[in-house]
């Protein structure tokens, strides 16, 4: 690419996680194109986390359903971007990406549904798994990007937003530089899902063995599963589900000691912010979509048919593959994160 980059538009609708593995590909792009305007395009759900990436200069959030997407059409052609990158690669994003009106358009040359034959520009992705955030750095290099050894998560630290956790933990009773431990207890996928006697047996180590405060956190849709945690506990455990906005979750979780959790897109949030995190795997693959970086722990029982990457199983002892870990080994996890969290550089 010879002509200058200076309005560049980034599409990656959902998910949680997937937006967050999205994040060093904006950093990577940054350094390419700083003169660079960039747009995010994004579901309106999601919007107040990508307002707080760092390097966005402006969010398009797009609304469910067709009409929604179509009716940002017309703002998109105005904004008369140079390039356009889609790193959802589905249809509906591909389409989104040519009705910019952009004339480079760059995507995944393996992108589903199609979406590929909307892109000027593909990018070849090697078979051996890799993980997501690596894959997204490829359509980076791409583009002339170098890559970075250390790829970047950058949310803004902004003290109004500190001060709203800060606050926030006060009234649930979590002093002031008082360590704690996250738990989200849910995921999209039912078979992404810990037993809830599970999470409740190893808050209630947690807190009995270490007077650890153990947090609940969660979107307003998951309050049933954290409920039903809470309902199992012997302890009282601080339910925050439903209370936190998406775009405080950096915030939050940067504040956690430690984050249990179920392959979900808060855990991916923990991980950017440099939280420790003990995650349990079921069905899905921690080599593409595991908490990225080191200083994590990944939790799961073999069992041939793992990753199955399925919403339901047929196995004769349904979800073998993440109902046989025992709360003992998320305690001993937690246990050795927060003791090596403690020492100087070891994290």
């Amino acid at each position: 690419m010879t002509d200058p980059v200076r309005r560049l538009l980034l599409i990656k609708p959902s998910s949680l996680g997937d937006i967050v593995h999205a994040m060093p590909t904006l950093a990577a792009l940054r350094e390419q194109f700083p003169q660079a305007r960039v747009t995010w395009l994004v579901k309106r759900q999601w919007a107040p986390l990508v307002e707080v990436i760092a390097g966005v200069d402006q969010v398009c959030s797009v609304s469910e359903g067709l009409r929604g997407w179509l009716g940002r059409v017309p703002d998109l052609r105005a904004a008369g971007f140079d390039l356009v990158v889609d790193l959802q690669g589905l249809f509906r994003s591909g389409a989104m990406a040519r009705l910019s009106g952009c004339d480079r358009r760059i995507g995944f040359a393996n992108a589903r549904e199609g979406s590929s034959l909307f892109y000027t520009q593909r990018v070849a992705v090697p078979p051996a798994p890799m993980h997501a955030v690596d894959r997204y750095l490829l359509v980076a290099e791409a583009l002339g990007a170098t890559r970075p050894t250390q790829p970047r998560f950058e949310f803004v630290d902004r003290s109004e937003d500190r001060q709203a956790v800060e606050t926030m933990l006060s009234r649930a009773g979590v002093a002031p530089h008082q360590p704690w431990v996250a738990m989200n207890v849910s995921a999209r996928w039912e078979t992404k899902r810990w037993p809830p006697q599970h999470f409740a047996e190893a808050a209630d180590r947690l807190s009995q063995a270490h007077a650890l405060p153990v947090v609940l956190i969660g979107g307003p849709a998951e309050r049933a599963e954290s409920l039903a945690v809470t309902a199992l506990m012997r302890t009282k455990a601080i339910d925050l589900t439903g209370q936190t906005p998406v775009g405080l979750l950096p915030g939050l979780l940067r504040r956690a000691s430690l984050l249990v959790t179920n392959d979900s897109g808060p855990m991916h949030i923990a991980a950017a912010v440099g939280t420790p995190v003990v995650a349990l795997f079921g069905p899905t693959d921690p080599v593409k979509t595991g908490p990225y970086g080191k200083g994590h722990v990944v939790l799961s029982h073999a069992v041939e048919c793992r990753p199955c990457f399925r919403r339901d199983c047929a196995r004769a002892v349904p979800l073998e593959c993440l109902t046989a870990v025992r709360p003992e080994q998320v305690v001993r996890a937690v246990e050795q994160q927060l003791e090596r969290s403690q020492k100087p550089g070891s994290l």
